[in-house]
């Protein structure tokens, strides 16, 4: 959806190369973001190319690219927090008592 936001001109070729997948499955994948409701394509009457497309997002695809991003940094903040954890623990256990031993 990032892609669209920012390149919305792309054509379905150039969204497959972008995001390193098969041209059958961007067009499936954009099918199916406009079957939902989150992007509307629009056909881009100054290109030469009659074929070429828009792809928008709507205020539906805006709001689900929101909610991802929301839940994406959700994940990634309990994962810091998890990380900072198993430090203090690997910490508590580098006693100094244990680093006279290591010597």
């Amino acid at each position: 959806m990032r892609l669209l936001v920012a390149r919305p001109q792309l054509s379905q070729r150039e969204v497959a190369s972008y995001l390193g997948v098969s041209l059958g499955k961007a067009n499936y994948c954009l099918r199916a973001l406009i079957a939902k409701g989150f992007v509307k394509a629009q056909n881009y009457r100054k290109s030469s190319n009659k074929l070429a497309y828009l792809y928008i997002l709507t205020p539906a695809g805006f709001a689900e690219k929101a909610n991802l991003t929301r839940e994406f940094l959700a994940i990634k903040v309990k994962e810091y927090e998890a990380l900072g954890l198993e430090i203090e623990g690997l910490e508590r256990e580098r006693s100094p008592e244990t680093e006279l031993t290591e010597k």
